[in-house]
C-alpha cells in the first residue's frame, strides 16, 4: 500500500470517528452549528473515498490509450472533492435559518475542543504528507480538514456565547451566525479546490522543479543553449519536453548518448521524472 493510500485511509477513519460524534451530540445537544460541522466531516468521509479511488487510478502504468499514464485523475478527483465541499457549504447556510433557536448542552464544548485537537493533528499530517510528496489530492484533503479545524472553533465559540444568552439576548444567535460561518468556509475550501486544479487539468508550469532541471542540463558541456524547456505535473509524476542547441559536427550516437546521460540525471534529482522528451537543435550559426 503506497504512502498516499495510507494517509488517507488514516484521515476516512478519524473522519468516520468525528463525524458520529459530532452529529449524535449535536443531536442530543441540541447544536445545528455541531451537527453541520458533523455533516462537513462526513463530506470528508466521501472526499477520502473518492480520493483513494483517484490516487489508485491515477498510478496505473501508460497503456497505448495514455502514452502519458493516467496521472490527470489526480486532478479530476480533486474537482470533485472541491464541486461536493462547494454544494455542501450552500445547503449548510440554507438549512441554518430553518433551525429554531435552542441554548445547546454543556457536553457540546467538550465536545468541540476534543474535535478541533483530532481534526487540526490530521490536517496538520495530511498537509505536512501531501507537500512532501507533492500529492495533489493530500494536499487538497488537508485543507478541508483544516477548514473544519476552524469551523469546528467557530462552533465552540457559539456553544459559549449560547450559554449567557438568556442575560444577553442578542448572544441567541450565536449558533446561526457560527452555522452560517461554516458554511462560508466550506464553500471557501471548495472554491479554492477547484480553481487549483483546473490550473492544473490546463497545464501549469512546476517553477521550482524547472529552475533546478535547466541548471542539470545546463551542466552538461556539449549543450550550447537550452531552447525550450517545460515541466509540467502529470499526476503524481513530471512531464518534461524541451529543446536544446549542441553543435551540429556530433555524431548522433555522441547526441544520443548525452540526452539519454542527462535523461538519468533528471530522473536522478527526482524519481518522479518519468516522462521526458528532449529535442536537439544543432546550433545556430551552423545551420
Amino acid at each position: 500500500m503506497c504512502i498516499t493510500t495510507k494517509a488517507l485511509l488514516k484521515s476516512f477513519l478519524a473522519n468516520l470517528f468525528l463525524s458520529i460524534i459530532k452529529v449524535v451530540t449535536g443531536l442530543f445537544g441540541k447544536s445545528s452549528a455541531l451537527i453541520a460541522d458533523g455533516i462537513h466531516s462526513f463530506s470528508d468521509l466521501a472526499t477520502d473515498a473518492v480520493s483513494i479511488f483517484g490516487n489508485h487510478y491515477s498510478l496505473k502504468p501508460a497503456d497505448k490509450e495514455h502514452p502519458f499514464g493516467h496521472g490527470k485523475m489526480e486532478y479530476l478527483t480533486c474537482l470533485i472533492i472541491g464541486v461536493v465541499v462547494l454544494l455542501l457549504g450552500f445547503e449548510i447556510i440554507i438549512a441554518s435559518f430553518k433551525e429554531e433557536v435552542v441554548i445547546p448542552s454543556k457536553i457540546v464544548i467538550l465536545v468541540s475542543i476534543f474535535t478541533i485537537v483530532v481534526k487540526f493533528l490530521l490536517s496538520t499530517y495530511l498537509l505536512r504528507t501531501g507537500k512532501k510528496h507533492n500529492n495533489t489530492i493530500l494536499v487538497a484533503s488537508g485543507k478541508e480538514s483544516s477548514a473544519d479545524v476552524i469551523s469546528s472553533i467557530f462552533v465552540l465559540l457559539s456553544c459559549i456565547l449560547m450559554q449567557f444568552s438568556e442575560t444577553y439576548h442578542f448572544l441567541k444567535y450565536s449558533n446561526l451566525v457560527a452555522t452560517i460561518i461554516v458554511g462560508l468556509l466550506i464553500i471557501k475550501t471548495g472554491v479554492s479546490i477547484i480553481k487549483e486544479n483546473i490550473s492544473s487539468i490546463l497545464g501549469e508550469q512546476e517553477d521550482l522543479i524547472f529552475e533546478e532541471m535547466s541548471k542539470i542540463i545546463a551542466r552538461e558541456k556539449q549543450i550550447d543553449k537550452i531552447d525550450k524547456l517545460v515541466v509540467m505535473k502529470n499526476g503524481p509524476y513530471f512531464q518534461i519536453t524541451g529543446e536544446v542547441s549542441m553543435a551540429g559536427t556530433l555524431s548522433l550516437k555522441k547526441a544520443h548518448d548525452i540526452i539519454e546521460k542527462i535523461e538519468e540525471e533528471l530522473k536522478k534529482y527526482d524519481s518522479r521524472a518519468k516522462y521526458i522528451n528532449i529535442h536537439i537543435n544543432p546550433t545556430e550559426n551552423e545551420k
